[in-house]
């Protein structure tokens, strides 16, 4: 037996030997071991004799140039001396001129370009994706939203991931929120999320990037909660955006593959971040200069140089058209304290919506509403999120159906309150504090204008006389027309009432130049005083009627009166600006025998009147 036949079976008796070794022993860990060595063993027997016979076998193809047979191809005779249970050689040519390929003999085929089927309408879709145009009708919030959405777009495509999601977080309220997400799954949860122990709220609480490789099922609820139901979540990495050295938001990106992302990916990611920090900054820049803008312009809509408050409709069109652009609102409402009743009243609705609100004239409750705790306090109230309690806004029967921020600015001069802004957003915590001291700070002039209003108002409501003609006003002229028609009745007279109403005559400014209405007035109540004795009661009762009452005069004179007076003012020419025309004007006159109502006396007088008017005006009519 020669040496190689002897180092086989030593080589193989050491199998059955750690064989034996499971029956001498009852220790489990040393039968492991013993067990493990033995596989092993037959494993590297196997491989490395297999190994050695195909290098053996194939010279040619060892990493070793120089590698040398084990065979001699010089002597022959060898061959004859083996013995035919020893492995099988292959003997190797002795040929010197080796074929080898080189570069003078070899021709290298010409490279044929691979082209690849290109669709007809790439141009097309590549220049709809590249033009897309931002919707205009969304705003600032809108338009990064917009945008955030394609850079998800990109990370989602570029990683091959399940999802890639933009998270808010809220500082103070300790809160995440989905702000825009891209997704496979239509179970991406919509709502806010409590910092608890979750892989986000690690984020937010460490502030670094997290990187989660391989997540069990077991486990996928408690560390992804952004999701309603299980999707076997695998892989996550999450990195958080700083924006003025505060965490203000999370880039989270998941799979559904084991080891999908890397450490590179966190660096990629942080890339991303930087995107969108500077889009942050340019429109907070942007959006700054905006509202900046905007607040300007509203300032300018009250202080304009022609704006002039001769009505109540006037100063309530101008608030409304400043307040549009002071702060954004889906309803608004002008509480007003009207000085003649002393109440607080919503004298201005305006409802953006289709919910439920408010209308006018809406006395105010001082206690126990929001309203109310502003007027008294003379404090701005603020209400975040109007859901979370049972706020009464304006009055116990109000009918409101509005959920998400109140806003209260009182109105103050002088230490006293002349109204209060009352605004509301369907959106929750709409305003901030800056926005309060802003509001407070910017209608401090709006104040000073209703306080001026308000006294002129105050002041009117003193005088019995129409400052423009110089006769009484209506409440002044009905309280002394009852007087007259008691007097009538006492006495047993005849009297009548006869209202004279200025026809409607062209007012467009491009004709005269202006509004002819002031001079035609004047003219007219001017011819009106003159015809009027001091028996008669002359006064203004709207903007285009006057009534007389006509003490002991019965209908008829008075009809005949009353005729003359309307041919005088229609052959008198009235100088309106540029121009010289002539004016009508109708009268109705119903007779007062034995009748002491006010309102009776008035109506049957409007209906001679609407007689009048219906025949085209320049008429007299008249009710017995």
């Amino acid at each position: 037996m020669d040496r190689r036949q002897r180092k086989r079976i030593l080589i193989f008796l050491l199998v059955p030997v750690l064989a034996a070794g499971l029956f001498v022993t009852e220790d489990l860990i040393i039968r492991l071991i013993i067990i493990g060595l033995i596989v092993i063993y037959v494993f590297l027997i196997i491989f490395l004799r297999d190994s050695a016979k195909f290098e053996r076998k194939y010279p040619n193809l060892s990493d070793d140039e120089n590698y040398n047979s084990p065979v001699s191809t010089d002597n022959h005779d060898d061959l004859s001396g083996r013995s035919f249970g020893e492995e099988s050689f292959e003997i190797i040519s002795k040929t010197k001129n080796l074929e080898i390929i080189t570069a003078e003999n070899y021709t290298p085929e010409k490279r044929i370009s691979k082209t690849t089927l290109i669709p007809s309408d790439l141009k097309e879709k590549f220049e709809e994706i590249a033009n897309e145009t931002v919707p205009e009708e969304i705003g600032q919030g809108g338009q990064f939203t917009f945008v955030l959405e394609k850079l998800l777009t990109v990370i989602k495509e570029a990683y091959n991931s399940h999802s890639a999601l933009f998270f808010w977080f809220n500082q103070k309220k300790e809160k995440l929120s989905i702000e825009k997400f891209v997704s496979n799954s239509a179970d991406v949860a919509r709502r806010k999320f409590d910092i608890e122990d979750d892989i986000l709220s690690k984020i937010v609480q460490t502030g670094e990037p997290e990187l989660l490789s391989d997540i069990s099922s077991a486990a996928e609820s408690d560390v992804i909660r952004y999701y309603d139901s299980p999707q076997g979540i695998k892989s996550f990495v999450g990195v958080p955006l700083f924006y003025d050295n505060s965490l203000i938001a999370i880039i989270a990106v998941d799979s559904k593959v084991s080891d999908a992302f890397g450490i590179e990916t966190i660096y990629a990611l942080g890339r991303f971040v930087r995107v969108i920090t500077m889009i942050i900054t340019l429109f907070d820049k942007k959006h700054s200069d905006t509202i900046s803008q905007q607040r300007l312009k509203g300032i300018l809509t009250l202080l304009g140089s022609d704006r002039k408050f001769e009505s109540e409709e006037d100063l309530l069109k101008s608030l409304q058209e400043s307040v549009s652009y002071l702060i954004n609102w889906d309803a608004f409402a002008f509480v007003y304290f009207l000085p003649v009743e002393k109440k607080f009243k919503t004298v201005k609705i305006v409802n953006n919506t289709s919910l439920k609100y408010i209308g006018q004239n809406l006395e105010v409750e001082l206690t126990g509403t929001l309203v109310g705790k502003s007027i008294l306090t003379g404090l701005p109230v603020k209400i975040d999120d109007t859901s979370a309690e049972e706020y009464i806004r304006f009055s116990k029967v109000e009918d409101v159906s509005f959920d998400g921020s109140f806003l209260a600015i009182p109105l103050l001069y002088n230490n006293q309150n002349y109204g209060v802004l009352c605004f509301e957003s369907l959106r929750k915590n709409a305003y901030s504090n800056s926005d309060v001291q802003f509001l407070k700070s910017s209608l401090s002039f709006v104040s000073f204008i209703i306080y001026s209003y308000s006294m002129h108002a105050l002041l009117k409501s003193y005088l019995s006389v129409d400052i423009e003609t110089n006769t009484l006003n209506a409440a002044a002229y009905k309280e002394r027309l009852g007087v007259e028609l008691k007097k009538a009745e006492l006495l047993k007279i005849p009297g009548a009432l006869a209202l004279i109403h200025i026809d409607e005559f062209l007012e467009q400014e491009s004709l005269f130049e202006g509004n002819p209405f002031p001079k035609v007035l004047a003219a007219i109540s001017e011819t009106i005083a003159k015809e009027v004795g001091p028996l008669n009661l002359c006064g203004r009762l709207d903007d285009r009627t006057f009534g007389v009452y006509f003490f002991n005069s019965p209908s008829k004179e008075v009809f005949v009166w009353a005729e003359k007076l309307r041919v005088k003012i229609a052959r008198k020419p009235i100088a309106a600006l540029a121009k010289q025309t002539t004016y009508t004007v109708s009268i109705g006159v119903a007779s007062s025998n034995n009748k002491i109502d006010v309102d009776e006396v008035m109506y049957n007088a409007n209906l001679a009147l609407q007689k009048a008017l219906e025949r085209g005006g320049n008429s007299v009519r008249n009710i017995n």
